[in-house]
């Protein structure tokens, strides 16, 4: 499983960025020619590189919100119905008029399929400006999130305490 940021200069709202999986040597899925799995690049795209010939992502995140770190949660600290999901660290953006991103997301899963992406962990972008871009995700030994900044210059520990 990987992430991959948009393409920038089409738009505030596309191309959008996206969460892959590789299943087999050799695949290809995209970048420069198609992005989000059907939309051809006005440049690079077009006759002799239909969409249809690369690999589909297998989730859309919204555009310029650069997915870098991602992890699959394999603690015990939270509720049992997040092991087995990813984490992704959204930086955010940077060519946006209304900016985007600047968050954690839990990516769940239904088995092997992602289904859904919500929100887990935001506060980073207050009335379009931002004053931290969250960079990866790593899972503890202690089983908690640990969640690096790069603007902020911090590393956060995400913790889950029961009622």
């Amino acid at each position: 499983w990987f992430t991959d940021n948009g393409r920038d200069w089409l738009g505030d709202d596309t191309p959008p960025c996206e969460l892959n999986q590789v299943t087999a040597a050799g695949q290809h899925f995209g970048y420069p020619h198609c992005h989000g799995g059907d939309i051809a690049d006005p440049e690079f795209g077009g006759e002799g590189h239909p969409c249809a010939d690369f690999v589909p992502p297998q989730l859309r995140f919204g555009a310029h919100t650069a997915p870098l770190g991602m992890r699959f949660y394999s603690g015990s600290m939270f509720p049992a119905e997040f092991r087995g999901d990813a984490f992704v660290a959204l930086h955010g953006s940077w060519n946006r008029v209304q900016l985007s991103g600047y968050k954690l997301v839990r990516v769940k899963f239904n088995g092997e399929t992602p289904v859904e992406v919500v929100d887990f962990a935001t506060g980073w972008l207050k009335d379009n400006q931002a004053w931290g871009r969250p960079v990866d995700v790593v899972v503890g030994p202690d089983a908690a999130l640990y969640v690096s900044d790069d603007r902020a210059n911090t590393i956060y520990r995400i913790t889950y305490k029961p009622d």
